[in-house]
């Protein structure tokens, strides 16, 4: 392969330039063609804000591995094209929800920056098995009192996966003092900052030394707020129109069996698709709620499927 690889690169500079006089490009013509049949775009480096923060707490931009860091990700973010769209479209419809439990739990907004990096606010299932909204691991969403079965699984479920991630924040931050801390825990999980902590000497995310998905994390959050707070300086322009509205839902109490959620549904006057899409939590076709638990199922109102 080396010998056909050395011939070829050889001989083909003297096919070019050794034909006859009608035969032979010129350099010109060769840079014109490549030209013509190139992939025609213009690819440029994000804008870098002077000042950045996270939940209160600025990030120090005036050190070139935080720079480095921060640009990083708003190079990566800005050209998910697609994807970054439909997020944008998505958070017309469910920030107001995240929003309101992080006021009502007392934490910073900006932690709906954090939902958006662990699941771009889609009902996701990483490679190691961490679910939700919030991308719990069954036995963490478990220990701050999410229930996981067969037939429910509230890691799907926005009002509840957002406390149970509050409750984590907070108690995070009570043990480390500050936000970023408390928020690069929630990836790691607190026993490894603790071992980094204890042979580091370090207590701060910026200056700590942590593994590359964790020393990305943070940084994905500040960077989502930087673009989704101001999206055409991004290159990104989204009409009012385009973002998803709120859908008007109701709130129906169940305490009781459900043998087939999509008769549950008929009787409101919807289908399951509807139910299943605002209840991300139903796992399966019915509930058996042996013990009478009490559950909220939002149901669209019945003209809000087409007044959207």
């Amino acid at each position: 392969m080396r010998r056909l690889f050395f011939t070829i690169c050889f001989c083909l500079p003297l096919i070019v330039c050794c034909g006859n006089g009608t035969d032979t490009l010129s350099s010109a013509q060769i840079f014109s063609l490549e030209e013509r049949e190139g992939v025609e775009q213009r690819i440029v480096m994000p804008p870098l804000p002077q000042k950045a923060s996270f939940a209160g707490e600025e990030v120090p931009l005036q050190y070139f591995d935080v720079r480095e860091s921060l640009l990083r990700e708003l190079t990566t973010i800005t050209h998910w094209h697609g994807s970054l769209m439909y997020i944008m479209q998505l958070a017309g419809r469910y920030r107001g929800i995240v929003e309101k439990v992080l006021e009502e739990e007392g934490l910073h907004p900006d932690f709906f920056y954090l939902c958006v990096a662990e699941s771009s606010l889609q009902p996701a299932t990483s490679p190691a098995g961490a679910k939700g909204y919030w991308q719990f691991l069954a036995s963490t969403a478990k220990e701050f009192g999410l229930e996981i079965s067969s037939q429910v699984d509230e890691r799907f479920n926005w009002e509840k996966s957002t406390r149970a991630a509050c409750k984590y924040l907070k108690k995070a931050y009570e043990k480390y003092g500050t936000w970023t801390l408390a928020a690069a825990s929630y990836n790691i999980g607190m026993a490894n900052i603790d071992d980094r902590i204890g042979y580091q000497n370090i207590r701060n995310y910026y200056d700590m030394q942590l593994p590359l998905e964790t020393a990305r994390y943070l940084f994905r959050a500040i960077a989502f707020k930087t673009i989704m707070n101001n999206p055409r300086a991004y290159g990104f322009y989204l009409k009012k129109s385009d973002i998803f509205k709120p859908i008007e839902l109701k709130e129906v109490f169940v305490d009781y069996s459900i043998a087939n959620w999509s008769d549950f549904a008929a009787k409101h006057n919807t289908n399951f698709k509807m139910i299943k899409m605002f209840n991300e939590w139903i796992r399966s076709n019915h509930l058996d709620n042996k013990y009478k638990k009490r559950y909220k199922v939002l149901v669209p109102a019945e003209d809000a499927r087409s007044m959207q």
